[in-house]
């Protein structure tokens, strides 16, 4: 079949041959570019690649200021590195980083983690053998260098775009992500299993993590590196430190400094000589006895400890070997580094502690004021412009300033976050009430029985944890709070689908697994005003523990006044718009697609009856009892699983008899499958959770599926 060429926007013509027959020319005034789908798909680093991104990015996406990078045009996978010279090598990190400011400054995404690891990336590429050596991320936003560099480059633009590349570690991806990086702290556990694996197996491979500043507040790391300093497999921790310090509060700890006496330091720790004449001695001092192995173990201890930084013989007494800190932009000393340990056949565990800066960039792109928001759907790791005109204001900021307005009524009130990074929102309550607000960082479960204990001790703790994250601390919630009766209040951010960060951060399953707590209180506000009067409730309960939950994204209305809440009475819901054919009962944000479902068939001549539930546990039984009398379809929506605020409606309405006569009931929830990153909206129309998707559902059931085809055209 012939070529047909076709116009497109900014004067692109785009060639397409046969049906994409893996071969597509784009040409443009400014440059050729000619995008091969076969060298793609039969390349060995982009396995499945394809495949995974199911369809070619827009065409305008591809297009960013083209950089000259002429050594990493022609590092196809990181084989390519092995050939190339220290100079060279530092000459590709500079184009990497080149290439990360012109692909992601377009989209504005937050790109600073990934060029802070860039010669670390490079470095772990020439040294290990991936993917046969096992290189594992615990954070997606370092790994940006890393799908450069493994086949992905092309695919850059498409990252967290729908059927674009996913911004985290993904095993569908590529086969050089051995894991996926979840929400950090679990690459030493998944990477020591690997490794116990390998050694069952009889294999040689080497298995490396790279964790950061982050995660070292996580619980789990501390788990791993104990049960790895037990067990004592070859495994390589790589603590990327963009902090300088290793004290959970930067401002009270030494900063860690790289100097030429540390750098030959690190090298002779990592050295197979010293290595080698360290375990000799401690053979020697087992055979001398008399307490000898003991002293001389003290003072090895005593020793490094004054050559590291502080806190760095934590690692030794888990079990780890220490080596650094290493400076993470110079080359060479990562690479030898590297390559020491490697060579050595059996070493045990080893953490190389590499200080990089976050802020090392070949070009200053820092000229405009970034203010990181959370807006609509998108992460808190994106990075956006505006002037303060533009700032669209969010859940979050209702939230804090609704809390705010308490804890000036409310001595009681004390703030606990737990999570990846604290929302910029939240700095106000800090400013404000600074003795009365605790951040706990990616340590959720601390954060539940803290707050628990706080809650023990008379005062009003409100827990707030994105609702992907609260599912690590389920089992605190269930026995140190719900069972027993404690008031804790939780605030359940990001809640339902959340854009960008895809299914990692979706959260889907809150409605679920907290409602089937016996003595949970659980709400969802639909608006900010209900945010505002749900934050006065919680204030109001000291019997037992509440939550409420509020989604990612701007607030419904644009001039919202700030005003003081009212308390709701528990278990009651309310009706916005009274037809008589159908009910549409919303759980949360999904109100306000009911109400614009009810616009869409109020123009097909069809009543429609919008009522927000508010409530899932205790349910409002009179509102559910006068909906399923004076209505022939009764259908309930929420952003959440199955078995979440549905099925409780479910459970009451057929106990109660009302799906014994003419009632149709139907419930629209989040499918059974996880959905990956995408716009907020289009994540929406995947899950069928749009006004029109109700709006259709509603027709299909009123034998109207005509109509109801047509509206979803």
């Amino acid at each position: 079949m012939g070529t047909a060429p076709t116009q497109c926007p900014s004067g692109i013509t785009a060639n397409f041959h046969a049906k994409f027959d893996n071969r597509t020319e784009f040409s443009c005034s400014s440059f050729p570019f000619t995008l091969n789908l076969s060298k793609l798909n039969s390349h060995p680093t982009s396995k499945g690649l394809v495949n995974k991104i199911g369809s070619l990015p827009d065409i305008d996406d591809l297009f960013w200021e083209k950089v000259p990078t002429p050594i990493l045009d022609v590092v196809e996978n990181p084989t390519h590195l092995k050939s190339l010279s220290i100079r060279e090598l530092k000459l590709l990190a500079d184009e990497i980083r080149l290439e990360l400011s012109s692909t992601m400054s377009k989209p504005q995404r937050s790109f600073k983690a990934s060029l802070a690891a860039v010669e670390l990336t490079v470095a772990l590429h020439y040294v290990f053998h991936a993917p046969v050596d096992k290189i594992l991320w615990d954070a997606g936003e370092q790994t940006y260098a890393h799908k450069i560099l493994t086949g992905r480059r092309i695919l850059m633009p498409t990252l967290r775009q729908k059927n674009g590349l996913s911004g985290y570690t993904s095993r569908t991806e590529s086969e050089y992500d051995p894991f996926g990086a979840g929400h950090g702290c679990n690459s030493i556990s998944a990477g020591l299993g690997m490794a116990v694996a390998r050694d069952i197996k009889g294999k040689r491979e080497r298995v490396v993590t790279v964790i950061n500043n982050t995660t070292t507040m996580a619980g789990q790391v501390y788990e791993a590196m104990s049960n790895a300093g037990y067990l004592d497999s070859n495994l390589v921790v790589i603590l990327n430190d963009s902090r300088h310090s290793l004290h959970p509060k930067i401002e009270e700890g030494p900063k860690t400094s790289i100097n030429a006496l540390s750098s030959t330091l690190s090298r002779l720790q990592s050295s197979k000589s010293f290595r080698k004449f360290r375990e000799a001695a401690k053979d020697v001092t087992k055979r001398i006895g008399m307490g000898m192995h003991e002293l001389a173990a003290k003072v090895d201890e005593y020793a490094r400890g004054m050559m590291g930084p502080l806190g760095s013989t934590l690692f030794e007494e888990l079990g780890l070997y220490y080596i650094g800190p290493v400076d993470g932009h110079k080359l060479e000393d990562l690479i030898c580094v590297l390559q020491e340990v490697a060579s050595l056949d059996s070493m045990g565990p080893v953490l190389i502690h590499v200080i990089t800066e976050e802020n090392q960039c070949s070009e200053d792109k820092q000229k405009k004021v970034t203010v990181e928001k959370q807006q609509e759907g998108l992460s808190l790791n994106d990075i956006y412009f505006f002037s303060n005109d533009d700032h669209c204001r969010t859940y979050s900021d209702c939230l804090v300033e609704a809390l705010v307005m308490e804890a000036e009524k409310e001595k009681d009130i004390v703030v606990v976050h737990a999570g990846i990074e604290m929302d910029p929102s939240l700095k106000l309550f800090r400013e404000r009430f600074s003795d009365r607000f605790f951040d706990v960082g990616m340590a959720e479960q601390h954060a539940v029985t803290f707050s628990a204990g706080l809650s023990c001790g008379g005062l009003k703790p409100f827990c707030i944890i994105p609702s992907a994250f609260l599912q690590r601390a389920y089992d605190q919630v269930v026995h140190d709070v719900d069972r027993q009766r404690i008031p804790v209040r939780f605030v359940i951010t990001s809640a339902g689908l959340v854009g960008s960060d895809g299914p990692l951060q979706c959260g889907a399953f809150d409605i679920t697994f907290m409602s089937c707590l016996p003595n949970m209180i659980v709400m969802a506000a639909s608006d900010e005003d209900e945010l505002i009067d749900m934050v006065a409730t919680a204030t109001r309960i000291d019997d037992r523990p509440v939550c409420f939950r509020y989604p990612r994204g701007a607030l419904v209305r644009t001039d919202y006044p700030i005003h003081g809440g009212s308390a709701l009475e528990i278990g009651t819901g309310k009706v916005l718009v009274e037809g008589k054919d159908v009910a549409l009962l919303g759980y949360g944000a999904m109100v306000q697609n009911c109400l614009k479902a009810q616009a869409l068939l109020s123009k097909l001549g069809i009543n429609v009856t919008v009522a927000d539930a508010r409530f899932c546990k205790p349910l409002d039984i009179k509102l559910l009892r006068w909906l399923c009398s004076n209505h022939d379809i009764l259908i309930t929506v929420e952003e959440g699983s199955v078995g979440g605020f549905g099925s409780h409606v479910a459970q009451f309405i057929a106990l109660d008899g009302q799906l014994d006569g003419r009632l149709k009931w139907r419930p629209i929830v989040l499918p059974d499958n996880y959905i990956e990153h995408a716009s907020p909206k289009e994540q929406l129309a995947l899950a069928g959770l749009t006004g029109h998707h109700i709006a259709a559902t509603t027709l299909s059931l009123l034998g109207r599926t005509r109509e109801a085809l047509l509206l979803m055209c």
